[in-house]
Order: structure tokens, then C-alpha cells, then sequence
């Protein structure tokens, strides 16, 4: 499948009616994963502008150095305005020549200047205006699924996150902490009767079960590893787990990843920032390959960060807070191979507060509009997941 056939398969969705209200029905087989890069990661030294001057002179110890053939350490070009951080060579760069990733630069909070990494993750995960009143039972992935007639939502995180929060229940599971469950099979009957008269009948019985379900599945994944086969570590382990999962039982997920506020000794392209990258990048080609191409073909990854880093270094050899950042979109039937949004030059008259990248693209602006692609929303849906916002079409799907 294509990206014109994914397109189809996602737009093709026929409305249905359930109890007088019309829900989007997307395709079965359509998957939106979000990862947070929690700690506000260094876009500039990730997508690296390598025509401009300003950014070299800005960044004598932590500047990536222009694309050189012969120079391992060098920036991988990406066209003439932007290189990729060589410890993406053999993870993104490859999806990037497929045409299976696209960079949003310059995207973030429009509205959220206070640079605090909770405020602002905050602010994200509700995807509501800062000026008005927020209701912090309103993540919008929560608003998302209930839109969607068939979404099989879960938060692959120890505690259900904000951006899930709202009038459904939903599972969340922190499968680095995955083990045999502590409560056997008769325990667990014991409590589901406790609570079979209640509301919260099915809420207990459905957690045993997705217990049980991702229990089974990574048992099976170790049970393989003992046979010899090499168990990966980390991020790309549970990267691996997580497109184990997405393909076989939830289309809607949310996965957060700590270590990304680099204030102190970041490193240029070796360094500490480098080995998260590489971790990083590890973890998304793995999940690509563990989905399948069938699935990866009818998946949507959003790689997102609270906030960007300063342009500057500071005297520490690292970055402070910021404000525009790098979006990822990822997936086999996307637009990819280039660099989308509105650009402006790299350059210090373009800055934010002569500091920061700029926001020209916002973040709600840019998941409407692939919600509106992915899922055939109506502008009615697109409303109550982001009130007040026009989608953006990048033509990403």
C-alpha cells in the first residue's frame, strides 16, 4: 500500500451513527502512536541547519559539522539548508530515503511562553488554550478516542498520563516494569466479584485482562531471547514491545521518554545527547520492523518535546530551555523525504527573544490536520478535541 492507498484506506471511513450521533470510523488497521521526549530535546542539534552561519558561530563546542563524506562525525545532509545528527545514520536516515519521515521545524506552543518543562507538558497533553480555563480532566488523546468509533487506546507509561485523561477509562502500562503479575488468577476473580454491583465492574475486569494480555505477550518475546537471540535494552526494547502490541491489539498509543534536558556537557556529535539519540533512533526503526510492513504501512508516528533549547550554547556546554522545537511524523504511507511547515532563515533576526527558535506551526494546528486526514474528521470533531483551532495541511498524509 502507498501513501495515495493509505490515504484512501484512512478517508474511506463511512460514518456511523451511534445513539444519534455521528463518530469518524477510521480504518481498522490505521495506528497513531505519540512519543514525548520529556525534557525539551535539542531540535537544532537533531535537524541541523547547516547553511547557516549564525548557527556555528552561536555553537563553537556544540556545533554538528557540515556534511563531509569523509568526516563520520559530520552532519548527514538532508539537502542543501538541513543535515541529520550522525547518530541517526543507521536508524532515520534510511526511513528518510524511503520517504518514511518528515520533519516539522520551527513547530511547539504558540501560546506557552513560560518555558517550564511541567507547564508546558501540561499544556500539550490537554491540548487546550492557555488563556482560558483548562480542564485538567481533558487530555486530547482522550478527546480523540472518544471521536473515534473503533479506537483501542493505551498509554504505555506507569501512570495514565494527562493527554489520556477524560470520561473513559483507559489502560496504561509500563512495560520496563512488566513482570509476573503479583496477583494470581483466583486473587484477581476475587476482586472482580468484589466489584461485579459496581461501576467500576468493567473497568476491573478489563485491567485484569490487558494485564494479562501484555504479560503473555512479552513472556512469549523473552521465552524467544532465551533461545538464543540477542535481547535489546531500554528504549528499543520497549520500542520493539510497543509495535508488538500496536500490531496485534491497540491503534491509538502514547509512549513518554525521560533525559532530554541538557543543560550541562550535551556533547556535539559524541557526547551524551549523541548516545540518547542513538537509543532513540534505535527504538523507532525497531518499532517499524516489530509492526511489520503491513502495519507500518497504516501507522502514524509524532515525535514531540515539550519545548526546544536555546540557540546559543551557554558557558556550561549545554542548552537551556526554549521555545520552537523539531516535530517527527513517521510511518510507511506518509509524505516523507522533507522538511515541512513554514520555514523562516537561521539566522539571529529570526530568533525568538533573540534566543529561541520561533513556533510557526503549532501543535494542535498540526495534529488536527493529520487527524482530519488519518480519521476523515468533520470540522464539528476537529473542534471538540481543539476548540478554537484551524488545521494545519502540511500534506503529511
Amino acid at each position: 500500500m502507498n501513501r495515495r492507498d493509505l490515504i484512501k484506506a484512512f478517508a474511506a471511513a463511512v460514518p456511523l451513527t451511534v445513539a444519534g450521533r455521528v463518530w469518524a470510523a477510521p480504518s481498522t488497521d490505521a495506528r497513531l502512536l505519540v512519543v514525548f521526549l520529556r525534557g525539551a530535546y535539542d531540535a537544532a542539534n537533531v535537524l541541523v541547519p547547516i547553511a547557516s552561519d549564525f548557527y556555528y558561530s552561536s555553537r563553537p563546542t556544540l556545533g554538528i559539522a557540515r556534511p563531509d563524506a569523509g568526516n563520520p562525525n559530520a552532519a548527514l545532509s538532508l539537502g542543501a539548508e538541513w543535515g541529520l545528527h550522525p547518530a541517526l545514520r543507521d536508524s532515520i536516515l534510511p526511513l528518510w530515503a524511503k520517504r518514511e519521515i518528515a520533519f516539522v521545524a520551527f513547530a511547539g506552543t504558540s501560546d506557552d511562553l513560560t518555558r517550564s518543562h511541567f507547564e508546558t507538558q501540561d499544556t500539550i497533553e490537554l491540548g487546550q488554550s492557555v488563556g482560558g480555563s483548562r480542564d485538567y480532566r481533558s487530555g486530547f488523546m482522550s478527546r480523540l478516542a472518544a471521536e473515534l468509533a473503533r479506537a483501542r487506546p493505551i498509554a504505555f507509561t506507569e501512570q495514565l498520563p494527562l493527554i489520556f485523561r477524560g470520561k473513559s477509562q483507559m489502560p496504561n502500562i509500563g512495560l520496563n516494569s512488566v513482570g509476573k503479575p503479583g496477583v494470581d488468577d483466583r486473587q484477581a476473580q476475587l476482586i472482580q466479584n468484589m466489584y461485579a454491583r459496581s461501576d467500576l465492574a468493567a473497568a476491573v475486569s478489563e485491567g485484569f485482562k490487558i494485564r494479562d494480555d501484555v504479560y503473555r505477550s512479552i513472556s512469549e518475546e523473552m521465552t524467544a531471547a532465551n533461545r538464543g537471540a540477542v535481547s535489546p535494552r531500554g528504549f528499543e526494547l520497549s520500542a520493539r514491545r510497543i509495535g508488538r502490541l500496536m500490531r496485534e491489539q491497540f491503534n491509538l498509543g502514547f509512549v513518554d521518554v525521560g533525559g532530554w534536558d541538557t543543560h550541562v556537557n550535551q556533547g556535539a556529535a559524541s557526547g551524551y545527547l549523541a548516545d540518547r539519540l542513538g537509543e532513540l533512533g534505535r527504538a523507532l526503526a525497531g518499532y517499524s520492523e516489530e509492526i511489520g510492513p503491513a502495519g507500518w504501512r497504516d501507522t502514524v508516528v509524532v515525535v514531540i518535546s515539550e519545548f526546544g533549547r536555546t540557540f546559543r550554547e551557554n558557558g556550561n556546554r549545554g542548552t537551556d530551555h526554549g521555545h520552537g522545537s523539531v516535530y517527527w511524523v513517521m510511518g510507511g504511507g506518509i509524505n516523507g523525504g522533507r522538511i515541512a511547515g513554514e520555514q523562516v532563515k537561521v539566522d539571529q533576526a529570526h530568533l525568538f527573544q533573540d534566543r529561541d527558535y520561533p513556533v510557526l506551526t503549532d501543535y494542535r494546528a498540526l495534529f488536527a490536520g493529520l487527524f482530519q486526514r488519518i480519521y476523515g474528521l468533520d470540522g464539528a470533531s476537529l473542534q471538540r478535541i481543539f476548540a478554537g483551532v484551524h488545521p494545519a495541511e502540511l500534506g503529511l498524509v
